[in-house]
């Protein structure tokens, strides 16, 4: 294994702020313009060097995991690399459009948004597309939002929404965000929608079933075609969260599934930045009888000119403008280098290895044969003990405790942009974390930056400036 340890530990150096490293106190004149309650008689900086700065922040950044650090295997995230060129792409000064000027001085700009538009409804077998929502959740939101808007212009009384057990929680939130009841759907022994108990739980009040596919542990509905016509049976709506695209990609399209509604994470399938407070970008595709409620505008092609238009019974905007322009130029750029055959080697790649990895640690691996990702058991060793004795092992862990259908579930998303190599390094961190004594686990990591935290409470709690805890001391 070429990590044996975290790259900087706790233990090679402490690394004080830059007040702490040397001080300097500048007196400031009294012929500012500002009123004296505005001003101060001296301000105390750091009087450092260039090179003891540059110092600072790269031995900072090291105390930091990253994607370009090495695999951030998060499952259901899609963690993956973020090409250099669409960041420069991004950064072009032809790119700083200013969003209020009219439809006739930006065109250019107008058949990107109308172009990706395009593409994602060919990829995601939707007959239109919004680029408006900012976020995987704002999609969902919006798609809910649209579910609605059709029922209801319809004159349908719905009141509830079905979500299998696995989905991700954002999905129960958007729900009931939404004004909708949940109804949790209970899975099968094969770690698929139980059909019996679907048929069970829709009713006239059925407004939506929301579903990804490949579902949470990395396995595909292989009943989706019946799925679909139970819901659409009940009057109800099928919808794509779209978490979990990166596994098809070229292969499969939900529109064919019998989907209705999807939003696109363009952050997890087509590169673009991923968390960090955003901007992020959530497009929503729906099919022709849905696109009438899409939010406003939309661009679309009129006799060779690019416009904006109002969808009859639009929802309204979901954002400023048309989106996070600068995201939605970087999954572009991907979707655009990549082509059709880029897009089917990532999927098959993605594919490959999670399938490899599951094959090579020692954690029980329940279901199979997955996608993009899989649900490895701890058994009787704790999820999260594991997790955090990976971090000394010089790798970042996968996501822990979810789904809860896989107990003490380590859920593992490795991606395609990982070597064969890279693939071995994170199964030989598992492996050797899980064979480590209890009284190990329990401590770890030792060898972080960070000692062990408790991260519900910093959830909950966040110090978010130094100040604060300046303040405590």
């Amino acid at each position: 294994m070429r990590h044996d340890q975290a790259r900087y530990s706790r233990e090679d150096k402490h690394e004080p702020l830059l007040s702490e490293k040397n001080e300097t106190t500048l007196e400031i004149g009294d012929d500012s313009p500002l009123p004296d309650e505005l001003t101060r008689d001296s301000l105390t900086l750091p009087e450092v060097s260039e090179p003891e700065v540059a110092r600072h922040y790269t031995r900072l950044s090291q105390m930091n995991w990253s994607i370009d650090s090495g695999p951030y295997p998060l499952g259901s995230c899609t963690m993956k690399y973020n090409p250099r060129f669409t960041e420069d792409l991004a950064a072009d000064p032809n790119a700083a459009v200013h969003p209020d000027r009219s439809s006739e001085s930006v065109q250019g700009t107008l058949e990107l948004y109308h172009d990706l538009q395009e593409y994602l409804a060919e990829i995601g077998g939707m007959d239109a597309v919004t680029l408006q929502p900012p976020a995987g959740a704002a999609g969902e939101f919006t798609g809910i939002l649209i579910a609605k808007a059709y029922h209801e212009h319809h004159g349908n009384d719905k009141s509830e929404v079905i979500i299998p057990a696995s989905a991700h929680g954002t999905n129960f939130a958007t729900a009931a965000l939404a004004g909708y009841d949940v109804v949790e759907l209970p899975s099968n022994e094969e770690g698929r929608v139980d059909v019996e108990a679907l048929e069970a739980a829709v009713s006239d009040d059925t407004a939506a079933l929301m579903l990804t596919n490949p579902n949470t542990v990395g396995l595909f509905e292989r009943d989706i075609v019946e799925i679909a016509e139970i819901v659409h049976d009940s009057g109800g709506v099928l919808y794509y969260d779209g978490a979990n695209l990166n596994a098809l990609l070229g292969r499969a399209r939900p529109g064919d599934m019998g989907f209705d509604i999807m939003h696109y994470n363009v952050h997890k399938t087509f590169a673009t930045p991923h968390g960090g407070g955003g901007p992020g970008a959530g497009p929503v595709g729906v099919v022709e009888e849905l696109e009438q409620y899409l939010p406003k505008p939309q661009v679309r092609e009129r006799d060779g000119q690019y416009v904006l238009e109002d969808p009859e019974e639009s929802i309204g905007k979901v954002h400023g403008f048309l989106g996070n322009w600068l995201v939605l130029i970087k999954a572009h750029a991907y979707i655009s280098r990549l082509g059709h055959e880029g897009l089917v080697d990532t999927s098959a790649k993605a594919v490959l290895n999670a399938n490899y990895l599951a094959s090579q640690i020692d954690l029980e691996v329940p279901y199979g044969p997955f996608h993009h990702e899989f649900a490895a058991t701890s058994g009787d060793r704790d999820a999260a003990d594991v997790a955090k004795r990976m971090l000394d092992y010089g790798v970042h862990p996968p996501t822990t405790k979810w789904p809860e259908m896989v107990p003490e579930a380590m859920l593992t998303e490795p991606t395609e942009i990982e070597s064969k190599e890279s693939v071995e390094d994170l199964a030989e961190a598992f492996n050797r974390a899980y064979a480590d004594s209890d009284e190990t686990l329990e401590s770890a990591p030792n060898r972080t930056t960070a000692a062990r935290i408790d991260q519900a409470t910093a959830a909950r709690n966040p110090v978010l400036s130094w100040h604060t805890l300046d303040d405590e001391a």
